[in-house]
């Protein structure tokens, strides 16, 4: 679908029809706006998905044009896919937002500083060594009693939500936060079940490199050799959610070749290279999946993506793995144990639960921990407003978003809380105490396991 198709006074052309098959057997029925996160927050027609889907039809029969009016309620809406699943009639949102986001990049729609900002971290999250760089210059900052100090006065906020908003979401940040330290070749321990690849995320490298080293932990005690390639880029997660599409294909065909150079070049020809290309940030995984799509079938790894929680609970864990797990530790050093079980709610991220149908499989592996519960929240479909860069871009809409699922988590009494999607994670870790852990599942099955 062209730009013109959307701004164009005539009548609906051949892509039109197209595009009214898809947004068709929307009923207006309504049962999409509970589970909408931005409609949760704005209570307006125009940020549902039942209201986008009329205003793109208004746009191809020439009722309405794309302004800067329209993009913004199309901006206010988080991607989270909450409305795919709960709609009767089948209507694919999904589809229909991926179309009309790259129209919305057009000159004029948005303003000059809202072009700039969005181009600005377009050209900083998806590169991780320009991450770092950055990062070099606040890293005595993150986790100091300055940070603290800044933040108790508000001396954040006169540099404007945005950047207030950045700076929220900013953790403490280790030396490994600045370096792959990983081998290319990960040996598996005890007997090979086989090998796999592992996209260690340009966020969760920088932000959070503790669950890439759980999660490589996990898969070598469980027989799994772990490929990883030196140098490996983005696989344009972040720059598909913003519907720039062109620098989504570039940056997962890198990523492709990154695999196929270290596979040509360590592994011998006759031996199978990889059973499967892991990942362990959802929002990756969600995008990765849609490589043949993204590339227009040009290119694809040579394996099936999976992520990591899917691929562990379809393999199953090894019997040698599954006698090392012991109960977790409750805040006082104690151990859990049956009369006194250690509680976790894991919170479903969006392109986990709705893009990717995965929900049980967390669950269930973290079920074969000793003594240890999973609680659930009352609205586990509801998005956390991380969504990409939205916590960024939208930081007030994102805020309440953050301060409604914080709520509804906390709310279990659970011990820990557990995500499985960094920005997630971060978001949720700014709006709670920082008494209560926020961790990867593969962070408390190593941790059960002993290997940290």
């Amino acid at each position: 679908m062209s730009s013109n198709d959307l701004t164009t006074n005539k009548r609906p052309s051949e892509t039109n029809q197209k595009w009214n098959a898809v947004a068709d057997p929307c009923v207006h029925c309504g049962f999409c706006l509970p589970t909408c996160a931005s409609y949760r927050v704005l209570g307006t027609e125009m940020d549902s998905p039942r209201g986008r889907i009329h205003t793109l039809k208004a746009i191809e029969n020439g009722e309405i044009k794309l302004d800067s009016t329209v993009t913004s309620h199309f901006d206010t809406c988080l991607g989270c896919f909450a409305c795919v699943t709960a709609c009767p009639s089948g209507v694919r949102y999904d589809q229909i937002i991926e179309a009309a986001r790259p129209l919305l990049n057009q000159p004029g729609l948005r303003t000059p500083c809202d072009n700039f900002f969005r181009a600005l971290l377009l050209k900083l999250l998806p590169y991780p060594q320009r991450l770092r760089a950055v990062l070099q210059t606040v890293r005595a900052y993150s986790g100091s009693t300055i940070q603290d100090v800044a933040r108790g006065l508000g001396i954040i906020r006169l540099f404007g939500p945005q950047i207030e908003a950045m700076e929220a979401l900013l953790p403490t940040l280790s030396k490994e936060s600045f370096k792959d330290s990983f081998p290319i070749i990960n040996r598996a321990h005890g007997e090979t079940r086989g090998r796999v690849g592992l996209v260690l995320g340009c966020v969760q490298r920088c932000f959070d490199p503790s669950v890439n080293q759980a999660t490589i932990a996990v898969l070598q005690a469980n027989g799994w050799e772990v490929i990883i390639p030196k140098n490996q880029g983005c696989c344009g997660a972040v720059a598909h959610h913003q519907g720039q599409m062109e620098q989504t294909k570039l940056l997962a065909k890198e990523l492709i070749k990154s695999f196929s150079s270290v596979i040509r070049e360590n592994l011998p020809a006759e031996e199978k290279p990889l059973e499967a290309v892991l990942v362990a940030a959802s929002g990756c995984g969600h995008t990765m999946k849609a490589f043949k799509a993204i590339t227009e079938n040009e290119e694809s790894f040579d394996a099936p993506v999976f992520d990591v929680h899917e691929f562990l609970f379809q393999k199953g864990l090894s019997s040698s793995f599954h006698k090392t797990l012991k109960p977790l530790l409750h805040k006082d050093g104690t151990p859990s144990n049956s009369h006194n079980p250690i509680s976790v709610v894991y919170h479903d991220a969006c392109h986990m639960i709705h893009g990717q149908g995965i929900s049980k499989e967390p669950r269930q592996l973290l079920q074969k921990i000793p003594h240890l519960i999973i609680k659930e929240v009352q609205e586990p479909g509801v998005c956390c407003g991380s969504a990409g860069i939205y916590n960024l871009v939208q930081p007030k809409e994102a805020a309440e978003l953050g301060q409604i699922k914080t709520k509804d988590l906390t709310g279990t009494g659970a011990e820990i809380i557990l995500s499985a999607n960094i920005g997630c994670t971060l978001q949720i870790r700014r709006h709670i105490n920082k008494n209560l852990l926020v961790a990867h599942p593969m962070q408390i099955l190593a941790q059960s396991a002993g290997l940290h």
